[in-house]
């Protein structure tokens, strides 16, 4: 009795120990009984009662042994780790390298504002035009005084030049010269002579040619080419006086010559002394016409050449008179000079 009651302390103790996952299972002595009933985590192993002394003592109740678990089986080869095992829900995805990086096109530079027009890669850089005198190509100065300002163009012939040069320096009058390019080549002593004098000499393009048919660039390169003759001649600049050839502009032809750093004079009374006879002119009807539209601030235009097909030179024969008559109107007179500079 006590053999198997030892025995079946035992085994409880075993399958106690199996259950905690302590030691590995043993199995049952032969010859002992096992209870059918399975182990559980809330199985208890019972006590051993010690065997009490003597034949009076009451033997305690056997235990039913357990049926041993057999022992599970041991992999005897190496141990291969078992590969990751996808979350749940997520769908494996195959691994691949990280993509090369793309290649960088380097980035074009940005385009450069588009430059500027300019008139002329010739043309002289342009002076400062003050804003009161641009867009006008002026008619008459602008006084209540009693003066008048005798301007003479010249662009061919010199026939008239050198008497008219002898009149105002005998009546000591100051007047205002506008010369083209071509007569400062053709006559440079002759320019030459006028600037001496104390005449200032404005710009009458290169070749007289009439400006509304010119481009703005040809514009430019021909103010810069009778700029360069007259400089040369005169040794000071023809800036900032200028006469339109034959009087024609526009407003844009205006703002061109101001842009290049001109103020055109115009007239406000034309002598016509270039006529000539054929055309019925006089020096007495050139005197009457310039004194007859006196008025404070006048221009008069005169020529300093010779009519081409008679040769006459009213404007100059004309001249001793019509200083004459205009200072007895209480004229006096000025250049253009003074009046821009």
């Amino acid at each position: 009795m006590l053999g198997r009651r030892a025995v079946a302390i035992v085994v409880s103790a075993v399958l106690a120990l199996t259950v905690m996952g302590c030691v590995p299972e043993a199995p049952v002595e032969p010859g002992s009984s096992a209870s059918p009933t399975a182990p559980g985590p809330s199985a208890a192993a019972p006590s051993a009662a010690a065997p009490s002394a003597g034949p009076s003592a009451t033997s305690a109740p056997e235990p039913t042994p357990l049926r041993p678990t057999p022992p599970r089986p041991t992999a005897t080869g190496p141990v291969v780790p078992s590969p990751p095992q996808p979350s749940p829900g997520v769908d494996p995805q195959p691994t691949s390298p990280p993509p090369a990086p793309r290649p960088t096109a380097p980035r074009p530079p940005a385009p450069s504002p588009p430059a500027r027009p300019t008139p002329s890669a010739t043309a002289p850089p342009a002076a400062v035009v003050p804003a009161a005198w641009r867009g006008r190509d002026v008619e008459r100065i602008l006084t209540d005084r009693r003066v008048v300002a005798l301007t003479f163009d010249a662009g061919a012939s010199d026939a008239g030049l050198a008497p008219i040069l002898r009149t105002l320096e005998r009546e000591g009058v100051a007047a205002t010269f506008f010369v083209t390019g071509a007569f400062a080549r053709a006559h440079p002593q002759q320019v030459a002579a006028i600037a001496a004098a104390g005449h200032p000499v404005g710009n009458h393009s290169d070749t007289h040619r009439s400006l509304p048919d010119l481009t703005d660039a040809q514009i430019a390169a021909d103010l810069a080419r009778a700029e360069a003759a007259i400089s040369a001649a005169t040794g000071r600049p023809a800036k900032p006086l200028f006469r339109f050839p034959f009087g024609a502009r526009t407003p844009y032809d205006i703002g061109v010559v101001n842009d290049l750093g001109y103020v055109p004079f115009r007239w406000s009374v034309d002598s016509l002394g270039w006529r000539g006879t054929s055309q019925g002119g006089s020096a007495a009807a050139v005197a009457d016409r310039v004194v007859g539209a006196a008025q404070p601030g006048m221009i008069a235009l005169m020529h300093v050449g010779a009519n081409p097909d008679d040769g006459t030179t009213f404007d100059a024969d004309a001249l001793p008179s019509i200083i004459e008559r205009l200072r007895a109107a209480g004229y006096s007179f000025m250049d253009l000079d003074g009046v821009v500079r």
